[in-house]
């Protein structure tokens, strides 16, 4: 199995073998089609209505899509051009950090687009790396369990409910284990920053008995089914998806601050054929990819042009500054900085007594 870049694993400590490519062949039926070969960390279902939409502008262009975790993006990248060897013509990933070292490190290059100028300045870095996607961390809550009441809607809120509802709470929070989840770990980074009293609110999630996942999935299941009466800084994305299926599964943005994180988009330096490469990230930003983003995907959209539901427009028109998105910039390599990342982590057990 190939290595996996060990810090940053968002689904799994121990990936399996890697799967095989999912190819869609060129929609013109050419034999000798040109061939995109994407590197993402979105699952391909979930990917397939975007290939499908830029295709249709390109049926001349055949599609290599592989699903692959967030960590081994990076080192595949590294590894193929410190090899001498071509890369993916577009890399797609949800750990902001390690997209950002790719940039800085040489390993990424411009794409100078259509889109570029009227991106939101927090959202792109040096037209190298670009903010794809809007995505808060929310809290979930089991509705059934709240009949009568409001869930907490703010940090202070949700220490109170903790400290008030003793032995009915314990054990029946959850969130993501930061040492596991590498979008677990950039929220708590986040955290930290926004808020100075971040610790009593990790610390009343220790004494309530918070579990930890290293999945949004596994959070979501035992929120919709009633084991766990709250989701703590829960990916706004798979929330709103699974919340869709499950009613019991109610969603609130944080009223004193709510994180917002989003998936880079990036040509590798190394791209076997980098103008494919660009062609599929010009799509992702146009109108016309972002509202396939937002309608189909179900992942909000960053470009001003696009408006409606699901959308960083309409979010901001409702909820103002309260948003506060993660900077595309080199702020985030404070977050790859494994010496800030140990004493975070080690102080996040000790509130935990998990050491």
């Amino acid at each position: 199995m190939r290595f996996v870049h060990l810090f940053w694993i968002v689904l799994v400590l121990a990936a399996p073998a890697r799967a095989a490519p999912v190819v869609f062949p060129a929609q013109s039926g050419a034999e000798n089609a040109p061939v995109l070969t994407i590197y993402s960390s979105l699952d391909e279902p979930l990917a397939r209505p975007m290939i499908e939409g830029f295709q249709a502008a390109n049926p001349d262009v055949a599609v290599s899509y592989e699903d692959m975790l967030t960590g081994e993006i990076y080192d595949r990248i590294v590894s193929e051009t410190d090899s001498g060897h071509k890369t993916a013509d577009f890399a797609f990933s949800s750990a902001m950090d390690l997209q950002i070292k790719l940039s800085n490190d040489g390993y990424a290059q411009p794409s100078d687009l259509p889109m570029s100028d009227a991106w939101p300045d927090w959202a792109s870095w040096r037209d190298t790396a670009y903010a794809l996607t809007f995505e808060p961390a929310v809290f979930v809550y089991h509705k059934p369990s709240f009949a009568g009441r409001s869930a907490p809607a703010t940090r202070a809120e949700f220490v109170d409910f903790l400290k008030t509802n003793g032995d009915s709470v314990f054990g029946r929070i959850g969130t993501y284990d930061i040492e596991r989840s590498g979008v677990g770990f950039l929220f708590m980074a986040r955290d930290q920053e926004q808020f100075s009293d971040i610790w009593a609110v990790i610390r009343a999630m220790g004494e309530a008995g918070v579990k930890l996942y290293s999945t949004s999935q596994a959070i979501l299941e035992r929120v919709s089914d009633g084991r766990f009466l709250l989701g703590y800084n829960i990916l706004g994305s798979y929330a709103a998806d699974w919340a869709s299926r499950h009613p019991d599964v109610g969603i609130l943005l944080p009223r004193d601050y709510t994180v917002v994180m989003s998936r880079i988009g990036l040509v590798p330096q190394a791209a076997a054929a980098p103008d494919l490469g660009r062609r599929y990230l010009a799509f992702l930003m146009s109108r016309e990819g972002q509202q396939i983003m937002a309608r189909k995907l179900q992942i909000p959209a960053v470009s001003p042009e696009v408006t409606g539901d699901n959308t960083a427009t309409t979010m901001h028109e409702i909820h103002g500054a309260q948003l506060k998105p993660v900077p595309v910039s080199l702020g985030l390599m404070v977050y790859y900085d494994q010496v800030k990342r140990t004493r975070l982590i080690k102080r996040w057990n000790e509130t935990l007594r998990l050491q």
